[in-house]
C-alpha cells in the first residue's frame, strides 16, 4: 500500500501519551559518549545514528580508531534479566561458532547503566544486505540458521516470553481498541477482519500424531532470533582465507517460537519465488538441523500475527518523536482500510494449502 498523502489526515493521536519529554530526548551526543567513557571507552567525538526505531544505536569511533557499537535500551521494555539472557544467548552463538554478534564484556558486565539507560558496547561489524534471489546465498542462510536454532534448542529461555497467539494478536487487538487507536470510519472493518482472523488462526491447530494439537501456540518452542528478516543479517564478501558470508545482528527480539519464525521473513514475491526460496533454504537447514515440515502451515498465520502487532506497535509507540517523523501516515483512515485490506489477503491465504517444498 502506498503510504497516504500526511496531509489527507491528521496523524495518530495516543491520548494516553505522557505530554513529558520522551526519555530518548535526554539522550544527547555527550550522552553517549559519557556512557562509553563510564566503561573504559573513550570515543573522538565521531557518531553516526544507525537505523533503529526500538532502541537507540549509534556507532562511535573510539580515539584508537576503533569503531563499537553503542545500544541504549529503550526504558521499560525490557527487564535487566531478559536483556542479559539475550546476551548469554549471543554468548552462545560465539562461542559455537555461529556467525552472529555479541556484546563486549567490559568490567565483568554486559549491561551497563548511565542516567535512565541501560545499555550495552559491541563491536562493529560490516556488511550489505544479503541477495535473497540467489539460491547458494539462501542456502548458505538456511545452514547458519540451523545452527543457530541447534544452540536455542539445548535450553529455554527462562525470562524472556514466547510469541504466542495472545501476545502477539490478541493482546494487540485489545490495546488498540481500549486506546481508540483505529479511527471510528474503520473501527468495524478491521476488528472484523482481525476476529476473522484469529478464528482461522485458532482453528488452523490440527492433531498431531503424538497426540493432541499442533498450531503456534503448541509447536515445538526454541530460543529464536526472533525478527530475522534481511536487515537483520550482514552479508561480507569472502576473503583469501575463505571467511565472509552472513552474520546475524540484533537479538533484540529473541524469544521462543517455532523454528519457521527465522524462516518465513526471509521469503517473498509470489508463491512460485516463495517456493524456490524456502526449498534453497532448506536445502542448507536440513543439512545441520531437521526441520519438521508441519511448520510450513504455521508460515501464513505468523505472517497475520505480526501484522496485527506490527499497528498495536506504532500506536504504542508514538509518543517518541522519531515515530511522526518516519511514519507520518500511520492512523490515518487510509492506513487502516489497507489494513483492512491486507488482513482480507491473509485471511486468504491462511485457507490455501501451506507452501510445500
Amino acid at each position: 500500500m502506498s503510504p497516504p498523502d500526511a496531509a489527507e489526515q491528521p496523524p495518530f493521536k495516543n491520548q494516553a501519551a505522557s505530554t513529558d519529554p520522551h526519555p530518548y530526548a535526554l539522550l544527547s551526543p555527550d550522552q553517549v559518549l559519557d556512557a562509553l567513557a563510564s566503561v573504559g571507552l573513550y570515543g573522538d567525538g565521531r557518531l553516526m545514528a544507525l537505523s533503529s526505531y526500538e532502541n537507540r544505536v549509534y556507532q562511535a569511533t573510539l580515539e584508537d580508531g576503533e569503531r563499537v557499537v553503542a545500544k541504549f535500551y529503550r526504558p521499560q521494555r525490557w527487564s535487566r534479566a531478559q536483556i542479559l539472557e539475550e546476551h548469554a544467548f549471543a554468548a552462545e552463538l560465539v562461542e559455537a561458532e555461529v556467525p552472529a554478534v555479541a556484546p563486549l564484556l567490559l568490567g565483568g558486565q554486559t549491561v551497563h547503566q548511565h542516567g535512565d539507560f541501560l545499555f550495552s558496547v559491541s563491536p562493529w561489524r560490516g556488511g550489505r544486505t544479503p541477495e535473497l534471489d540467489d539460491w547458494e546465498v539462501l542456502e548458505w542462510i538456511g545452514r547458519f540458521l540451523a545452527r543457530l536454532h541447534t544452540v536455542g534448542a539445548a535450553k529455554p529461555f527462562a525470562e524472556r516470553p514466547a510469541l504466542d497467539v495472545q501476545s502477539f494478536g490478541e493482546e494487540p487487538r485489545d490495546w488498540l481498541m481500549a486506546h481508540a487507536a483505529v479511527p471510528l470510519d474503520m473501527q468495524s472493518r478491521w476488528l472484523n477482519g482481525c476476529q476473522r482472523a484469529l478464528e482461522i488462526i485458532a482453528a488452523s491447530a490440527y492433531p498431531s500424531s503424538a497426540g493432541g494439537q499442533f498450531g503456534i501456540n503448541n509447536a515445538k518452542q526454541i530460543r529464536l532470533h526472533g525478527d530475522c528478516h534481511p536487515g537483520n543479517i550482514l552479508w561480507t564478501p569472502l576473503d583469501e582465507w575463505g571467511r565472509g558470508g552472513p552474520h546475524f545482528v540484533d537479538l533484540d527480539d529473541a524469544r521462543s517460537g517455532p523454528a519457521v519464525q527465522d524462516l518465513w521473513m526471509l521469503l517473498s514475491g509470489d508463491r512460485r519465488q516463495r517456493t524456490g526460496q524456502l526449498s534453497a533454504l532448506l536445502d542448507g537447514y536440513e543439512q545441520f538441523r531437521s526441520f519438521d515440515r508441519r511448520e510450513l502451515a504455521l508460515i501464513e498465520p505468523l505472517r497475520t500475527l505480526r501484522l496485527i502487532h506490527y499497528s498495536a506497535w506504532l500506536a504504542r509507540r508514538w509518543e517518541d518523536p522519531i515515530f511522526p517523523v518516519n511514519f507520518p501516515w500511520f492512523g490515518s483512515s487510509d492506513y487502516w482500510s489497507g489494513q483492512v485490506d491486507m488482513l482480507e489477503e491473509q485471511i486468504e491465504a491462511m485457507q490455501e494449502a501451506p507452501l510445500s517444498v
